[in-house]
């Protein structure tokens, strides 16, 4: 960084700004082995506010049963009430799976939503007990209160791509589930490469589909998994098809409980040097957010997976921990 790098090439077939929903602290500690405290997870929600990121998916309204990292939500909340003051513009969305949760989330201050549905059945089954359209319809109270009080939903649709089950997922089957989401209300679909096995060929294809079902591009996210380390390809492709919000999650923390094979997201360091290189705006400090992913490693107890955060603070991140 003190070299001025990375050096921008502005490439103008590219979106002038990118919008980074960032979701370490929801999509990363829920899969984590050790119980992160609640204190720690404050600090890092603050720490990825202060660095710039303006959409952080802070946790998850889920029965402590099937995700117990995150069962600390209620005492999570009101821990994260000023940083709105602080930060304005900044949107903290919670997971909900139902309307137990959705109530939990709205006692507790929660303001917008994300709920989280599957592309295929196995995993429909496995993640929430139910098909994939008793999935879609347990969310339409969920999505249906929320939208009517003016608040707005994201859906997220996993195995877009490919089931450790099933294996590959057409098109036509991710369209229809995705189709039904919106159809509920969902202001914003996110794609997910949930175990990490597209490459650039079908990401361009899936997002071809969607434009064929008559899916306007600016309501698209894109997810990626890096277990190949096709991440950064597949987001380059999607953003070359005008796809303007990427998820990702600092430090690369992640996977899935519910799909072994699936690795950790991309690294929102890595991520960010992509698009600055690139000439893409994102509001992020990137030296700032690798400090925080490298101190919230030592927390953890490992080196952070992140490329750049190990370039930027070293294996380790012993630099960027103690500060």
């Amino acid at each position: 960084m003190e070299l001025g790098l990375p050096d921008v090439v502005r490439d103008p077939t590219l979106p002038a700004r990118v919008r980074i929903h960032e979701v370490g602290a929801r999509d990363g500690l829920q899969n984590e082995s050790a119980l992160v405290p609640v204190e720690v997870k404050a600090e890092f929600i603050a720490r990825l506010a202060a660095a710039g990121l303006r959409t952080v998916e802070a946790t998850s309204f889920v029965h402590p049963k099937w995700v117990p990292q995150l069962a600390d939500a209620e005492q999570l909340m009101p821990q994260l009430a000023e940083l709105r003051g602080q930060y304005p513009g900044l949107r903290l969305p919670v997971l909900v799976p139902n309307e137990r949760g959705l109530d939990r989330a709205l006692a507790h201050g929660a303001d917008e939503f994300a709920v989280f549905a599957s592309a295929t059945e196995t995993f429909a089954q496995r993640n929430l007990n139910r098909s994939v359209a008793e999935v879609l319809e347990m969310f339409r109270p969920v999505v249906g209160r929320a939208t009517e009080q003016g608040l707005t939903v994201r859906g997220y649709l996993s195995m877009c791509f490919g089931d450790p089950w099933e294996g590959p997922v057409a098109p036509e089957q991710v369209v229809e589930a995705g189709l039904r989401l919106i159809e509920l209300g969902c202001a914003e679909l996110s794609l997910g490469d949930t175990i990490g096995v597209a490459t650039p060929g079908q990401v361009a294809g899936l997002l071809a589909a969607f434009e064929r079902a008559g899916v306007p591009v600016g309501q698209l996210a894109v997810h990626f998994h890096d277990t190949y380390g096709q991440a950064l390809s597949n987001t380059l492709t999607a953003l070359r098809h005008g796809v303007t919000v990427v998820d990702s999650s600092a430090g690369g923390l992640g996977g899935c409980p519910y799909a072994k094979s699936a690795t950790g997201n991309l690294a929102t360091e890595d991520l960010v040097w992509m698009l600055h290189g690139l000439g893409i705006e994102t509001g992020v400090d990137l030296a700032a957010l690798a400090a925080t992913s490298a101190w919230l490693a030592g927390k953890l107890g490992r080196p952070s997976p992140s490329r750049a955060v190990q370039a930027l603070v070293g294996p380790t991140g012993s630099t960027a921990a103690t500060r």
